[in-house]
């Protein structure tokens, strides 16, 4: 099979519960550490041999524009404008010709701030059968996030979107590696399609979950925007 050269890297979003600091910034520019959000993807994508990342805009488009074209980094960036929000799954249906070529690829939601070791998560998922890996970690309040059971290899047999009784803690972390046959499983009727309502309920049981063991953070809220600001850690790569 070919490498995981590609990556989805979901960046439309309004960043509401940002606001007012997302009202002129949109939230894939947010600085941590006078660092953008996006750019620690690119860096830590390009860390681990991804080659190429479509990124979708949305909200102030015209500043993410900006500073992909100002920025240099050992990975192309690719900018899919939605002048309509697709959701985090229609966005790659709409843009399947992205890994037309591949066999699988990364789909990562650029609001959160991680180090995960992505290198590990594709070995995971090119050693077990299923044709999605849903990365996971650790969560403090699981009944804010999606929630997986996992059984003893991996397969994870339960999925629930905020439960208000978690199973365990271990949560979506908004990275996946999915073949790209799965593109044809994402809902057509629909044009605003989400990964955790639309798609993931269908995979329970056929779906991986691989625990990343790092750190990671939804940068979403101002008390987490506060957090990593505090706790980014050095090993992010630059």
């Amino acid at each position: 099979m070919r490498p995981v050269r590609k990556a989805f890297l979901l960046a439309a979003g309004l960043g509401t519960r940002l606001r007012p600091l997302t009202d002129t910034t949109p939230k894939c520019l947010v600085p941590v550490r006078g660092r953008p959000l996006c750019d620690y993807w690119f860096a830590l994508c390009a860390a681990h041999g991804i080659e190429e990342i479509l990124m979708n805009t949305h909200h102030l488009a015209d500043q993410v524009r900006d500073y992909v074209d100002g920025v240099r980094r050992d990975v192309r960036i690719r900018l899919a404008h939605e002048q309509t929000l697709q959701g985090s799954a229609g966005t790659i249906r709409e843009n399947a010709d992205f890994v037309a070529d591949e066999d699988a690829f990364l789909v990562i939601y650029a609001d959160n701030l991680s180090n995960a070791d992505l290198s590990a998560l594709i070995a995971f998922h090119r050693a077990h059968p299923g044709p999605f890996t849903m990365g996971l970690f650790h969560t403090k309040h699981p009944t804010q996030c999606g929630i997986a059971t996992l059984a003893p290899d991996g397969r994870i047999t339960a999925f629930t979107e905020k439960p208000e009784r978690p199973t365990s803690d271990l949560a979506n972390a908004g990275i996946y590696v999915a073949d790209r046959a799965t593109i044809a499983d994402i809902p057509r009727d629909k044009p605003v399609t989400d990964y955790g309502h639309d798609v993931l309920p269908g995979y329970v049981g056929r779906m991986y979950g691989f625990p990343l063991e790092c750190y990671h953070l939804d940068v979403g809220t101002p008390e987490s925007y506060a957090e990593a600001e505090a706790t980014c850690p050095d090993d992010i790569p630059a």
